[in-house]
């Protein structure tokens, strides 16, 4: 007897613009460093965003502003060479934004296109969706992923071996409600 895998049912929030809550909303990285020997984690700062649900999957879209200069890995020296000129040059590009080209069902699984801007550079980068909810009305609650982006794509190619060529993100955003 073969079991058959759980159907995942996408359930939609009420069509309306939801604007991010920085306070309630974070963007944690992940790499290697030290020749991939060691791993990073840090936090990045949304500084703001909206979603724009639509009664369809596909009319729905989203965009993102992160603060470069809000990378924080708990370690000063770190943090300071990667906002640094060698790396995301935070002084001269001081937002990272992500706007979604598209959004599609995948076997169960939403996945965001889309492009980020970060460094002067565009790139085109799929996100996927891990949990979407509406847990109260007005409100939206999404996890999502960004993983294996190339740091190179987006022109940062300082601190080769010391600094991983890729790096994960993961999204925790909740958006509350602002009109229809």
């Amino acid at each position: 007897m073969t079991t058959q895998p759980a159907v995942q049912v996408i359930t939609l929030p009420d069509a309306g613009t939801y604007r991010v809550d920085p306070e309630r909303s974070s963007v944690t990285y992940s790499s290697r460093h030290m020749f991939g020997l060691g791993k990073v984690r840090a936090g990045f700062t949304i500084s703001s965003g909206l979603l724009n649900v639509s009664s369809t999957l596909a009319g729905s879209s989203a965009r993102a502003t992160i603060d470069a200069a809000s990378f924080d890995s708990a370690n000063e020296r770190r943090d300071h060479d990667v906002k640094g000129r060698g790396l995301l040059d935070a002084a001269a590009f001081p937002r990272i934004t992500f706007s979604s080209t598209g959004i599609r069902e995948d076997r169960g699984a939403i996945l965001l296109a889309g492009t980020v801007a970060m460094h002067g550079v565009e790139a085109a980068v799929e996100v996927k969706v891990l949990s979407w909810e509406a847990p109260e009305p007005g409100l939206v609650s999404v996890t999502a992923q960004a993983s294996r982006l190339d740091r190179y794509s987006f022109g940062i190619t300082g601190s080769r071996g010391f600094v991983g060529r890729s790096f994960d993100l993961a999204f925790q955003v909740v958006a509350v409600r602002t009109g229809r």
